[in-house]
């Protein structure tokens, strides 16, 4: 696959170009409602672990709390649109604001950690905010959840058909994409990558680390809850057992396995992952040890992830061998 780099740094364009049209294409080539709902979540997995890949690729920042965000999203749209009959539009921005909220507040509070005391941290954080969505049932519903969520519409027209599930995920999934990679690309993105590689050294440059990664999880936290605003939708359904451990593990082995700290890794993680389950579907309650194993080979076989190395994320380079000692002529008599 490093072979690929080249060729696919100098067509870019016209792949992404093709590759727009086949996305555009692709549910009308697919007769089943029930692989165009695969394709959708597919799509839904690819806008929530890009949204965890640029906190944990870009600016290095350990967290696992991803779930909670797009628990928070979830939440938040379903009860607007059910409670308060609140369009799906402003319930979803409400939704990515308040994720943002709790990424600013676990930004603020985990400011002097990194590495694996943060990631206990933020799973802590995660499992409070699944047990305050189990037990606040006045607001929550409790374990029974939130029901009835309607579908959005525009323009009048009622967005609950497979095909337009597909299509509004696919264009938020597009936005978020093409945000970050501009994002990336400006003076906010070098700093968090200069904290990725470095926080001391960016410090001593002048790069304010706290406020960056605070801004860093504020924006990984907001796509979150646009992705969990529109979970709600799709699934229509939504409780706290969706947003626990199991799912920040999920996201988590979806990120690793395309590859971090790349714009492409988690469109492959996310598709690659969520196909596995499908095909592996009767043996569901296997699922996290297949992940696991996945995890555990790709790590062995291709550590950056499926296109770590093809787009410059974290690349992994083996030693070379150092030849072994060769006397030089002249010398013997020295020695």
């Amino acid at each position: 696959m490093d072979r690929m780099k080249q060729p696919l740094e100098k067509y870019r364009w016209p792949l992404l170009v093709i590759g727009l049209i086949v996305l555009i294409a692709l549910p009308f080539l697919i007769h089943s409602d029930y692989w165009r709902g695969v394709i959708t979540k597919m799509m839904m997995y690819v806008l929530i672990v890009s949204s965890m890949n640029v906190i944990n690729g870009y600016s290095g920042q350990f967290t696992v709390a991803q779930a909670a965000f797009v628990g928070i999203g979830a939440y938040t749209a379903g009860l607007m649109m059910t409670r308060w009959e609140v369009s799906f539009w402003i319930a979803m921005v409400a939704a990515g604001i308040l994720a943002s909220l709790l990424g600013l507040f676990i930004g603020l509070m985990t400011r002097k950690l990194s590495g694996l005391y943060l990631a206990m941290v933020t799973l802590g954080v995660a499992e409070i905010v699944r047990i305050i969505m189990l037990n606040w049932t006045e607001l929550t519903n409790g374990p029974l959840g939130v029901k009835g969520i309607p579908s959005p519409s525009l323009f009048g027209f009622r967005l609950n058909s497979s095909y337009s599930m597909y299509f509004l995920i696919l264009a938020i999934t597009v936005m978020m994409i093409f945000c970050t990679y501009r994002v990336i690309r400006s003076k906010v993105g070098r700093a968090w990558i200069s904290i990725r590689e470095n926080e001391y050294a960016a410090a001593s440059l002048g790069i304010h680390t706290v406020k960056y990664k605070s801004i860093n999880l504020m924006y990984g936290a907001f796509w979150a809850g646009i992705g969990g605003a529109f979970l709600a939708i799709y699934y229509r359904y939504i409780d706290s057992t969706m947003f626990g451990l199991d799912e920040n593990f999920n996201i988590l082995a979806m990120m690793i396995i395309g590859g971090m700290g790349t714009l492409a890794g988690p469109v492959a993680g996310a598709i690659s992952v969520n196909f596995i389950s499908e095909v592996f579907r009767f043996a569901s309650e296997y699922r996290m040890v297949m992940y696991a194993i996945l995890i555990i080979a790709m790590m062995w076989i291709r550590p950056q992830g499926l296109v770590g190395s093809l787009e410059g994320g974290f690349r992994v380079t083996k030693r070379k061998k150092k030849p072994p000692y060769e006397v030089k002529r002249g010398q013997e008599g020295d020695s």
